[in-house]
């Protein structure tokens, strides 16, 4: 059953990543930029789910990263990388914030590194099943 719902993260996840492949940086920033925290915490709910656990009903990346690495230990190295994507989640959404081009590339080049980090240890976990 468990299995079921990680591959159904995981297809949401892949949807949020194909969306930021297709989109501009200098178009659409605000866009790309939502798109790659939602990839990273529907990667970080897979991984939980995998490990047998209920994800918490959170939009924060720091309080998914903090209850995965009861499990993997390794995922408190990521948590810089986190705190930069966190606000496009709800913050973002709302007046008074706005994103550049170059914010977009750098969330890009963050969801990047840790959707492959995510995918690899979901792999493993699944794998070890």
């Amino acid at each position: 059953m468990h299995s079921e719902v990680v591959r159904e993260w995981l297809q949401k996840a892949e949807e949020d990543y194909n969306a930021i492949v297709k989109l501009e940086p200098a178009e659409t920033p605000y866009v790309i930029c939502f798109h790659c925290q939602q990839c990273i915490e529907k990667y970080l709910k897979a991984f939980l789910t995998a490990r047998g656990e209920i994800p918490p009903p959170t939009h924060n990346l720091i309080r998914l990263n903090s209850a995965a690495t009861e499990y993997e230990k390794s995922l408190d190295a990521i948590c810089d990388f986190l705190e930069e994507l966190n606000p496009y989640s709800v913050a973002i959404r709302y007046p008074g914030m706005s994103v550049t081009s170059e914010d977009a590339e750098r969330a890009i080049e963050i969801m990047n590194n840790l959707r492959l980090r995510l995918k690899n240890l979901i792999d493993k976990v699944m794998n070890s099943k």
